[in-house]
């Protein structure tokens, strides 16, 4: 192990303290490495018993001395997961109810729109659907006619076969009964 990789003895209390009160695995593992490495195992070692290739090994521990024990055990995120918090989108999301509670058509491109607009970037395509359903939305369409409605010339043939009111139809046997 080079002189820079080293873990001093204070640094080890720190991360067995770090590791006794963590209670996210990730992270567990992670500091499972620095522990592994503090007691001079090499980088194939730590990875086959923490399934972690040996490059992610050696990211893990320069990431630990570039941040430090504090920074390194927090579950960083890459990426903004949510633009908005929930309270914001249900504001957004307000006026689109109301139109939604008077019988109004919403459509979402309007408020995908909308949405970009107000965080000031574009978004994915899907993006505006995760915030709907998040919120109990739900997709409903109004079709124009049923599936499996019979075409014109057949609501016309049966018209033509309907009685007229007032006249009995009389059902005659066909055969004999015997």
């Amino acid at each position: 192990m080079s002189k820079r990789d080293r873990i001093s003895a204070e640094e080890v209390e720190a991360i067995l303290q770090a590791r006794r009160k963590n209670k996210d695995k990730t992270v567990d593992k992670w500091l499972e490495v620095l522990q592994l490495r503090a007691e001079g195992k090499n980088r194939a070692e730590i990875s086959n018993k923490t399934g972690f290739s040996k490059q992610y090994v050696t990211e893990l521990a320069s990431e630990y001395r570039k941040r430090g024990l504090e920074e390194f055990a927090k579950k960083q995120y890459k990426g903004n997961r949510r633009n908005l918090s929930v309270s914001e989108e249900q504001a957004f999301l307000e006026p689109y109810k109301q139109q939604a509670i008077q019988g109004q058509l919403v459509e979402v491109g309007a408020m995908r729109k909308a949405y970009e607009a107000k965080v000031g970037h574009t978004i994915g395509g899907s993006q505006i659907y995760r915030v709907l359903h998040r919120h109990g939305w739900r997709k409903v369409m109004p079709r124009s006619k049923h599936p499996n409605k019979a075409g014109d010339e057949a609501i016309e043939a049966s018209k033509k076969l309907t009685q007229p009111s007032g006249t009995r139809w009389q059902i005659l046997p066909t055969g004999s009964f015997d």
